[in-house]
């Protein structure tokens, strides 16, 4: 007997040893960034694209000179710990993807004019920043003339910032660089935090640390595993850089970080660097929490419009454009959260908790009393855990349950979970007056990109291979279903009794498209010009189709009759007239099958296959129909409080096009301008006919006859069909152009010729 419990003891003892040295990544190897193709596309292919958008100019009359050129600044490879985490088999993913691929991917898949690369700071080691920086250049350097590029690629990160209460939230923003020399960027990125894992209690880091190894047994192969080990343990090595240390002075092989968005302001300034903050994802409810708004960050900035002037408007995660008045939670003046009634379009999740706990009581034949009490019980459980983890107080409950709670139903494709405090439409209504002399607003202008995790900028080119080519594979994360299982109860549980197992990752695989585009009016294709055109905000973003678009304000001039001034996107301008603007836009090409000859010819077939999966930005002759142009009107705040939902006109005006046409040409004015006397902000959307998209439909409800979800058909991310359905539904496409900024000058100095273009701010 001792012999055999020698015997148990020593294989338990291999065992213990074995699991250590794995979960710290003995046995695994660091990733690399993979070798980029050294073709590029040809001369005759970039000037057939330019010739393409001349045609469209000439076919809606559009006056100027200046190129579209389409690109991605939000892009992730596996250097990004989730991205990384979701190409495990334990996700059904399809391995690594480095930033090699990216490159290859929006050259010869997407077929981009310019992208840039923004894995998350928090999960960069030195040695995969170095190699980032260096296939930027490597990739830039095969895009022949610098002058003429057949693309250009933008050096940058993520940086990650996650709060739990609306105080300490401050969200995700991506900083771009515009040099890529050594000597002309930061030796580090910066962090929202210095440790991918902040702390024992975070149920990832425990599982991902102590338990990988463990949970992939059944698994095919562990050394992905082995390697995703080495990957947490390469990060968990590098030292804090001390704070308050010039960055210039910090050591090359620590971890920078900034806690606040000041804080990462402050170190970009140091830097002095060439750089651009574009915020993104404010209204994704899956780590925002529910009460967050714009108002603090526009409090503590100095200088909001110099330091954040684009803003990410959709990407594969969702809309985040539209604001609502309701809210997911509500809370009183002591700070205590409860759960507000359900209005037209939107049911709390807090709610729909309540509303399941009824029905599980009275299928119970418990009383009726009894029910309605346990009913307010679960929606006050609900409010109290709030955010992404509200669910856990409905013990067994599953996807199915909670219908389309939480979501924006009147939104196009909106975010998951939707924050409305986040939203575009706020930040441009809201005015801070803590300065009185000195008021300070947003000006943002509007982009779109994708936030792809599988390196593959512009993913949207085709609605195809959602499981591959949209981040629903992120639904497959957080802990196993065994570990959430429960049996349903007909009461809630509450908070103090929950046990924290993270959020709901299923839920929002219904929520990820494929992805938007970012567009560019460029005097030319080369860097400093596309970077030109992103400072004068002379841009506008599409939820994925190449959408040409104009908008610009048109004014007569006293020197000049007979001529106008025209200011485009993104102007800002002071006004003692009506404004008149015109819109032209014109339909993406219709794509065919299969990949151009330059993509054909610049990957080998096992590339083109695993990168393209056979499939590559490749236009037709016909174009898609605009059905309409929707413009929306804003009105900031003119004194502390006025409520919001009085200063959005969304939409102000509709203007149908032409049903025969591809091409859409629009005049408007705003003949209430001059005697309101409040400063003004006007952007359009130009929306096509509707086409099959992924994830169009999010949940997919059936609605009764009264418009309420009775059932939801949700695309799932972790079944074998999640590979054969794209979950297609039809929906309208479009392109949301930047705002132009209409100053009323009575309240600004007025010029001679009664407008005034406001100087463009100094911006590092």
């Amino acid at each position: 007997m001792r012999r055999f419990l020698a015997i148990i003891g020593s294989i338990f003892a291999i065992l213990i040893g074995y699991a250590w040295l794995a979960s710290h990544g003995t046995f695994g190897v660091s990733q690399t960034a993979g070798e980029i193709s050294r073709a590029s596309r040809s001369p005759s292919e970039i000037a057939a694209r330019q010739q393409r958008v001349e045609q469209g100019r000439a076919l809606v009359e559009a006056d100027g000179e200046k190129q579209i050129l389409f690109g991605d600044l939000h892009v992730h490879t596996t250097f990004s710990f989730d991205a990384f985490s979701i190409s495990l088999p334990m996700s059904q993913g399809e391995g690594s993807h480095p930033p090699a691929d990216a490159c290859d991917f929006a050259r010869f898949c997407s077929g981009l004019d310019f992208w840039s690369i923004n894995d998350h700071a928090e999960s960069l080691t030195p040695a995969q920043w170095t190699e980032t920086r260096e296939t930027v250049r490597q990739c830039n350097e095969v895009a022949g003339d610098p002058l003429n590029p057949d693309m250009v690629t933008f050096l940058g990160w993520e940086w990650t910032q996650i709060g739990d209460t609306p105080e300490d939230h401050y969200g995700h923003k991506n900083v771009i660089l515009r040099d890529t020399e050594d000597e002309r960027v930061p030796t580090r990125p910066i962090a929202s935090r210095a440790q991918l894992f902040p702390g024992d209690s975070n149920p990832y880091g425990f599982l991902m640390r102590f338990g990988l190894i463990a949970a992939a047994a059944g698994d095919r192969g562990r050394q992905p595993y082995h390697d995703f080990a080495r990957f947490v343990q390469d990060r968990d090595e590098i030292p804090q850089c001390d704070q308050g240390v010039p960055v210039r002075d910090l050591p090359t092989d620590c971890a920078e970080s900034a806690a606040t968005p000041s804080e990462l302001f402050a170190k970009l300034d140091d830097w002095d660097f060439p750089h651009l903050v574009i915020p993104h994802g404010n209204t994704w409810g899956f780590y925002t929490p529910p009460l967050s708004r714009w108002d603090k960050q526009l409090r503590t900035h100095s200088g909001a419009d110099s330091r954040e002037f684009l803003i990410e408007v959709f990407s594969g995660h969702g809309n985040t454009e539209q604001y609502r008045s309701w809210r997911a939670l509500a809370q009183d003046v002591d700070g205590e959260m409860s759960c507000p009634a359900p209005t037209v379009g939107y049911t709390p999740e807090c709610w729909r908790a309540g509303e399941i706990i009824r029905e599980r009581c009275l299928g119970a034949d418990e009383d009726t009393d009894e029910c309605e009490q346990r009913a307010a019980d679960a929606r006050r459980h609900h409010a109290t855990l709030g955010g992404s983890i509200g669910y856990l107080s409905v013990p067994g409950s599953q996807l199915e349950d909670w219908l389309d709670s939480g979501q924006c139903t009147d939104c196009y494709m909106p975010a998951y979970n939707y924050r409305p405090g986040g939203s575009v439409q706020y930040a441009l209504a809201i005015q801070d007056f803590s300065r009185s002399e000195a008021p300070k607003r947003f000006r943002f202008g509007l982009i779109a990109s994708s936030d792809v995790h599988t390196a593959r900028p512009g993913t949207g080119y085709k609605e195809m291979h959602r499981r591959l080519m949209t981040d629903a594979a992120l639904g497959t994360m957080g802990p196993p279903a065994i570990l959430r299982a429960a049996e349903p109860a007909p009461h809630s549980t509450p908070p103090e009794e929950v046990n924290n197992l993270g959020p709901y990752f299923e839920r929002f695989a219904s929520f990820f498209g494929a992805g938007g585009l970012v567009a560019a009016h460029s005097i030319g294709r080369d860097r400093d010009a596309i970077w030109d055109a992103l400072e004068r905000k002379e841009v506008y973003g599409t939820s994925g189709d190449r959408i040409l678009l104009w908008f610009d304000l048109v004014t007569s001039t006293e020197e000049r009759p007979g001529t106008a001034l025209r200011r485009p996107m993104g102007s800002e301008v002071a006004m003692d007239e009506a404004p008149q603007f015109e819109v032209k836009a014109l339909g993406a090409f219709e794509q065919k099958p299969g990949c151009p000859a330059d993509s054909l010819a610049g990957l080998s077939a096992d590339r083109l296959d695993h990168l393209c999966r056979g499939e590559c930005y490749n236009p037709g002759d016909v174009r898609k129909r605009i059905d309409r142009i929707e413009v929306v009107r804003i009105r900031p705040q003119r004194v502390a409080g006025e409520p919001i939902d009085e200063l959005i006109d969304d939409p102000w005006q509709v203007h149908a096009c032409p049903p025969g046409g591809h091409g859409c040409r629009v005049s408007f004015t705003d003949p209430d301008f001059v005697s309101a006397g409040r400063d003004a902000v006007y952007y359009v959307r130009a929306i096509e006919e509707a086409s099959p998209t992924v994830n169009g439909g999010g949940l997919r409800c059936s609605r009764d006859e009264f418009g309420d979800c009775i059932e939801i058909d949700p695309c799932r991310a972790d079944e074998p069909t999640a590979y054969e359905d794209d979950c297609l539904t039809a929906v309208e496409e479009r392109a949301w152009s930047s705002p132009i900024f209409v100053d009323h000058s009575a309240r600004r100095d007025e010029t001679e010729a009664g407008i005034q273009v406001s100087g463009r701010p100094t911006r590092r």
